[in-house]
């Protein structure tokens, strides 16, 4: 009985000291929302032109269900509390191996998306300055490839910090500058003589792969969600967080969409921000916040990545092996980037595998597990199984359509 006592203090203890560090709702929701927020925001004009305006459909039932599997794996972390991360929820299901199948998919994901910045800026500088190109000695680089080695230079001493507190704080400003794109793409069209003149179609069956795969990528915020959950003050209302931050950024994507298919049709590029007027102060204020995000994201990309390599090889009491590995991992991206500069098909890759399956195939799989109602039938169990099934068909089309996009253009 005493010892019954002495567990409820401590839980109680542990309860209210929770309560006083913890994050609280208003902040947990703004880091849901920039959890979600980035470049894809740039492509999903590109998503609605592959497939039409039934397109909207799909990015609502995109939504829905990274919304429900965002929620299974909250309640798996609420059945079980010493879970901190996304591999812990892998590690509790399947065990050992769990976990580094969670992991491994978790690394590759961040690995890509650190790449597909570097292709961003490439893409966009060479937009701001088309004429300028650099030599090294006797090897002259074109401006696309330069850009995105400068811009990898530019990154680097970002990626050897060891705290990334101040770039938390600056990483923030994603939300701000996902609206911002949205407001200045309406100020083109509305302002700048552009117009909004483009009908499209409604439906184009041979597109669906690539825009799911686009949206899956959009959405994927599930990798941090483990790390929302257990950082909040009051984690109860963290299924409130996650209909705020799907609500928020649902509106922000459909906007972007439908401004863009409005205003290109089927000519839009996987970068909006591609065929904006160059010459317009809008379109160049656009393209500055597009490039001005990567900074402040690309050493979250590396810095997990790095931190798994440094603790697998015991080298993280090393300040020189550990700068060597990020210099590595940095020099990595920039060779990848320069050997498949395709920013759509890239990311339609990344969604396609890694995405769908971080957000859409894991959680419910683990949740299974996790639950033991693989047995249960009932409608939960119908909904689940009904994910899987869709999420398996967008992971095998999506991956088959962007490979072959990528060997076609390379």
């Amino acid at each position: 009985m005493e010892a019954c006592n002495e567990e409820n203090l401590e839980t109680q203890h542990s309860d209210e000291q929770q309560s006083l560090e913890g994050t609280t709702f208003i902040r947990t929701c703004f880091n849901g929302i920039n959890a979600m927020s980035g470049v894809g925001i740039l492509s999903v004009p590109y998503a609605l032109s592959e497939v039409g305006w039934s397109g909207l459909i799909l990015l609502l039932l995109m939504t829905i269900v990274c919304w429900y599997t965002g929620l299974l794996l909250s309640n798996c972390m609420i059945a079980h509390p010493f879970i901190r991360t996304y591999p812990d929820i892998g590690k509790l299901a399947f065990g050992y191996k769990g976990k580094v199948i969670v992991a491994f998919f978790l690394y590759l994901e961040l690995y890509l998306v650190a790449i597909e910045f570097l292709i961003l800026e490439g893409d966009n500088l060479n937009k701001l300055f088309p004429n300028i190109s650099f030599k090294v000695g006797n090897l002259k680089i074109k401006g696309k490839q330069g850009f995105t080695m400068l811009a990898a230079l530019v990154f680097l001493p970002t990626t050897w910090l060891n705290s990334l507190e101040l770039l938390a704080y600056i990483s923030a400003g994603g939300v701000l500058a996902s609206i911002i794109l949205v407001l200045c793409v309406l100020w083109v069209g509305a302002v700048d003589d552009v117009g909004f003149h483009e009908r499209g179609q409604f439906l184009k069956w041979s597109g669906m792969p690539t825009t799911l795969s686009l949206y899956a990528f959009c959405y994927n915020g599930h990798a941090v969600f483990p790390t929302l959950f257990t950082s909040m003050r009051d984690n109860r209302q963290f299924s409130k967080v996650l209909v705020i931050s799907f609500l928020l950024c649902t509106f922000n994507y459909a906007s972007m969409a439908i401004l863009g298919y409005l205003m290109y049709g089927d000519t839009v590029e996987s970068q909006v921000t591609l065929n904006l007027p160059i010459k317009k102060v809008s379109s160049k204020i656009a393209i500055y916040t597009t490039l001005i995000n990567p900074f402040t994201k690309y050493a979250f990309m590396i810095y997990p990545i790095a931190m798994a390599i440094e603790g697998r090889f015991q080298y993280y009491k090393s300040k020189f092996i550990s700068i060597l590995i990020r210099t590595l991992l940095v020099i990595s991206t920039v060779g990848v980037a320069l050997s498949i500069p395709f920013f759509g098909y890239l990311i339609s890759l990344t969604g396609a595998f890694l995405c769908v399956t971080a957000t859409m195939l894991i959680p419910c799989i683990c949740y299974l597990k996790i639950s033991k109602r693989y047995c249960n039938f009932g409608l939960q169990w119908l909904v689940i199984i009904s994910i899987l099934v869709a999420g398996s068909l967008v992971a095998i089309l999506g991956t088959y359509v962007s490979l072959r996009e990528i060997v076609h253009h390379m």
